[in-house]
C-alpha cells in the first residue's frame, strides 16, 4: 500500500509568533480527498542539564494551555535559521543560569505528529558551570535540582506529563548505564 498523501491546497487560517495554522486539502492513496489541519511550529530544544553530583536542573513553571505548574526539562523554541545545538546553549544559561563543558545529542522526536510539524531536538548537558540566568520578560521559572533517580521515579509514578522531560530523562539514563 502507498502510504503518502499529496497537498492540493493551503489555506492558512491564522499566523502568529509563535505557530501558524492551516488547512490543507489533500489527496489520498486511494485518490479520495481529506482535509488536514496543520500547526506550524519552528522548533524547539530541550536540555537535560546534569551537575557533577548526577543531579538534573529541571525547571518549575506556570503552563497557560493547562492552567498548572508543570515540571520539566529547560527547553524552547528555535529562532528562524537557528541551529539546534545553539538554540540549546542559549536557553540552558537563560534557563538555569549554567553552562556546560559537554551536550549530547539525544536524538529528537515529533511531539503531536497527527496534527503539528514542531520538531524538538533534545540534549543532555554536562560539566555545568554557574554564570547567570537570563530570563526572558514573560518568562517566570524555579531551578529545582534533584538526582536522577528521583525525577525517573517521578516519570514512573505520574508525576512529570511532559513528554519531551520524560524522553530526555529516560534517554539519559539508559545512556548513564
Amino acid at each position: 500500500m502507498k502510504l503518502s498523501e499529496k497537498t492540493l491546497h493551503q489555506e492558512w487560517l491564522y499566523r502568529g509568533k509563535i505557530l501558524n495554522l492551516r488547512r490543507d486539502v489533500v489527496e489520498l492513496s486511494n485518490g479520495h480527498q481529506a482535509l488536514r489541519e496543520v500547526v506550524e511550529h519552528s522548533g524547539g530544544v530541550c536540555v537535560l542539564p546534569v551537575d557533577q553530583e548526577g543531579r538534573v536542573l529541571l525547571v518549575r513553571q506556570y503552563r497557560h494551555p493547562y492552567q498548572e505548574v508543570v515540571l520539566e526539562a529547560p527547553a524552547g523554541k528555535r529562532n528562524p535559521g537557528e541551529e539546534p545545538l545553539a538554540c540549546g546553549i542559549r536557553e540552558l544559561e537563560e534557563e538555569t543560569g549554567c553552562v556546560a563543558q559537554e551536550y549530547i545529542d539525544l536524538g529528537a522526536l515529533y511531539p503531536s505528529p497527527g496534527y503539528c510539524g514542531e520538531v524538538i531536538h533534545i540534549y543532555a548537558a554536562l560539566g555545568l558551570t554557574r554564570t547567570q540566568q537570563h530570563l526572558d520578560e514573560d518568562e517566570f521559572l524555579d531551578v529545582v535540582p534533584m538526582p536522577l533517580q528521583e525525577a525517573l521515579d517521578l516519570v514512573r509514578n505520574n508525576q512529570l506529563p511532559d513528554a519531551k522531560t520524560q524522553v530526555a530523562l529516560l534517554k539519559y539514563s539508559l545512556l548513564a548505564r
